[in-house]
């Protein structure tokens, strides 16, 4: 499914059957790791956390097109446009943890700029779906680059993985960054570069 392809409101979440059999498989979860989802403490939890899952995977049921919602301004600036340090969190597909740190985007306008809060909007729509740091970084991108048709798109991402961090080989202080250029970006290394000074 593409990211044009949903068409429910930006903070729709699964209905409440949805989230009912989302809370049910949370407790065969905690029956199955030894637990009594019946105790005190953990009465609640299951639909709390199908809840949790719903808000941490909201991305799945935004649109582009919608949160873009035409914030889109003609301009005669063709000078690099970046935002720096967008917060973000993302769940990872392999094993359901988070991964979460720091996006730096920029384009090249070629005749409209998008909404600055609108770029943080667009980089947290696709952070909020099951994926690796690998493929958001692409999405972004891209989305970026077919809203605004700009003559280039760059995006970092610095990304701290819980899956490392907690299991396998924990390693606390190890950051993953991963990098998507396109255009000017991809093609010439003096505005590559500026880019990259920029964000150090």
């Amino acid at each position: 499914m593409s990211h044009h392809d949903c068409c429910e409101q930006e903070d729709d979440f699964p209905g409440a059957d949805a989230e009912q059999r989302m809370a049910e498989d949370y407790t065969r979860i905690i029956r199955g790791l030894g637990e009594d989802p019946d105790r005190n403490g953990l009465i609640g939890t299951p639909l709390r956390a199908a809840r949790a899952m719903s808000y941490l995977t909201r991305g799945y049921h935004q649109s582009l097109d919608e949160l873009v919602n035409g914030a889109l301004f003609e301009t005669d600036n063709d000078e690099m446009v970046l935002v720096r340090d967008i917060e973000f969190y993302s769940l990872c597909e392999h094993h359901l943890l988070p991964f979460l740190g720091r996006c730096h985007v920029a384009y090249l306008p070629k005749g409209r700029v998008i909404g600055l809060s609108k770029i943080a909007r667009i980089v947290d729509m696709f952070a909020r779906r099951l994926q690796i740091q690998e493929t958001l970084t692409r999405q972004i991108a891209e989305a970026i680059e077919s809203v605004t048709d700009a003559r280039g798109v760059a995006v970092v991402m610095e990304a701290k993985h819980m899956c490392m961090m907690m299991r396998g080989v924990e390693k606390q202080n190890s950051t993953m960054t991963t990098s998507m250029m396109t255009g000017t970006f991809r093609n010439d290394a003096r505005t590559r570069a500026e880019f990259m000074g920029l964000i150090r």
